[in-house]
C-alpha cells in the first residue's frame, strides 16, 4: 500500500492540464505509508490534513483532483501551505478501499474526501466521526450516506451530479441516434455498488422504447478490451457506458475501445467524447470536484457536515463527436446536433 502526499499548490490551475506532468508530480512525492507520515507530520504539525479517498488511479482522475484543489483555494485552503493533503488510491481495486480508508482514520486526518461512490460507502462504513465529503453520480438518500439533501445529520455530506438521474437519457439518445434499433448494449463494472441500480433503470427506459438491453461487464482494462470485442455478438446498435469511477479514470481506454472495434458508444463526460467516444451526456464531473473541494474547506473552517445540504451539480452537458460519427459512417440527426452544447468537428 503506497501513501500519496504531494504538494499540487503550483502549476494546477488549469484543470485540463497535462496529465503526464499532473502523475509525474504524484509519483515523484510517492511514498509507503509506514514513513510518509510521520516526515509530513514534522513537517507540517501545525497543518490540518485531508484524506483523500479514490477507488480510482490518480493518473486518471488527474482533472478532478485539479479542480478539487480549486475548490479549496475557493475556501482558503492551499496544498502544502495550510493544508496538507494524503491521497488514496485503489486503483480499480475496489476491495482494497477498506484498508485504505482504515489507514486514513489511523492517521486521525481532518475531514475525508471520499470521492466515487464505492469510496462514499467505504469512508461511511469506516467512521462515525471523522467529517466526509463525497461525490457521487447516485442519490446519495438511497445510498444511505445521508438522511435528507437538506439536513444530511450525522458527519457526511457532499456533492452529487445527476448520474443516476440521467443514466434513463442515454438510452434514448442512443435510440434517437438508432430509431431502428432493436438491441443496446450496456458495459457496467459489476463491483461498483450501484451497478444493478443503473441496470434497472436502464433497462426500463429500453423497454418503454422497445429495446433490448445486453450487459457487458468489465472491471480491469483486460475486462473493458474484451466487452468491446464482446460487443458485436450482442448485435447491438450502441453501446451506452454505466457510470463507475474506475470507468471515470479511463475515458482515452475506452474512447480508444470504441474506435478500434468501431462502437458507437455514450458515456456520461466530456472528457470520453472529447477522446473519440461518439458521444457523452451527464453532470459535471469537474464541476462536482470543485464544489467538494469548497465544502470540504468549509468543514476545515468549522462548519458541521450536519448543517451542510447536499449540493447538486446541476451543469448537464451533451457532447456529440461530429468526427467519430464520420469515422463510423453515421449521420447525426439534426434534432441531437442541434441540442448539443458542443459539436467536435
Amino acid at each position: 500500500m503506497l501513501a500519496y502526499r504531494a504538494d499540487f499548490s503550483g502549476g494546477l490551475k488549469n484543470p485540463m492540464m497535462k496529465r503526464r506532468e499532473f502523475v509525474a508530480l504524484l509519483g515523484a512525492t510517492a511514498a509507503a505509508s509506514s514513513t510518509a507520515w510521520p516526515r509530513a507530520a514534522r513537517a507540517q504539525a501545525a497543518m490540518p490534513v485531508i484524506g483523500f479517498l479514490n477507488g480510482a488511479s490518480a493518473d486518471g482522475f488527474a482533472p478532478m483532483v485539479a479542480t478539487f484543489l480549486d475548490g479549496l483555494k475557493e475556501a482558503g485552503f492551499v496544498d502544502g501551505r495550510n493544508v496538507a493533503i494524503e491521497y488514496r488510491w485503489a486503483n480499480g481495486k475496489y476491495d482494497q478501499l477498506p484498508a485504505l480508508a482504515d489507514d486514513l482514520i489511523r492517521r486521525q486526518v481532518s475531514v475525508i474526501a471520499a470521492t466515487g461512490t464505492p469510496a462514499n460507502l467505504t469512508a461511511k462504513n469506516a467512521t462515525a466521526t471523522i467529517p466526509i465529503v463525497f461525490t457521487t453520480g447516485s442519490d446519495p438518500v438511497a445510498l444511505g450516506l445521508v438522511a435528507s439533501l437538506n439536513r444530511p445529520g450525522g458527519n457526511v455530506t457532499g456533492v452529487t451530479q445527476l448520474t443516476g438521474e440521467v443514466a434513463p437519457k442515454r438510452v434514448e439518445l442512443a435510440h434517437e441516434m438508432f430509431p431502428a434499433a432493436k438491441v443496446i448494449a450496456l458495459l457496467v463494472n459489476p463491483k461498483n455498488p450501484t451497478a444493478e441500480t443503473l441496470t434497472k433503470v436502464s433497462r426500463a427506459a429500453a423497454e418503454i422504447l422497445g429495446l433490448q438491453i445486453e450487459v457487458l461487464n468489465a472491471s480491469t482494462e483486460a475486462d473493458v478490451g474484451s466487452a468491446f470485442a464482446a460487443f458485436a455478438q450482442k448485435r447491438a446498435a450502441a453501446l451506452v457506458i454505466c457510470a463507475d469511477a474506475f470507468f471515470n479514470s479511463n475515458p482515452e481506454l475506452l474512447a480508444r475501445q470504441a474506435i478500434s472495434h468501431s462502437v458507437p458508444a455514450i458515456y456520461e463526460f466530456h472528457q470520453f467524447a472529447a477522446a473519440g467516444g461518439l458521444m457523452s451526456y451527464g453532470g459535471s464531473i469537474l464541476d462536482s470536484y470543485r464544489l467538494a473541494g469548497v465544502y470540504t474547506g468549509r468543514i476545515l473552517k468549522g462548519e458541521k457536515p450536519a448543517e451542510m445540504p447536499v449540493q447538486q451539480s446541476t451543469k448537464v452537458e451533451l457532447i456529440v463527436n461530429l468526427k467519430t460519427a464520420k469515422a463510423l459512417g453515421l449521420t447525426v440527426p439534426l434534432s441531437l446536433l442541434g441540442r448539443a452544447d458542443e459539436v467536435i468537428e
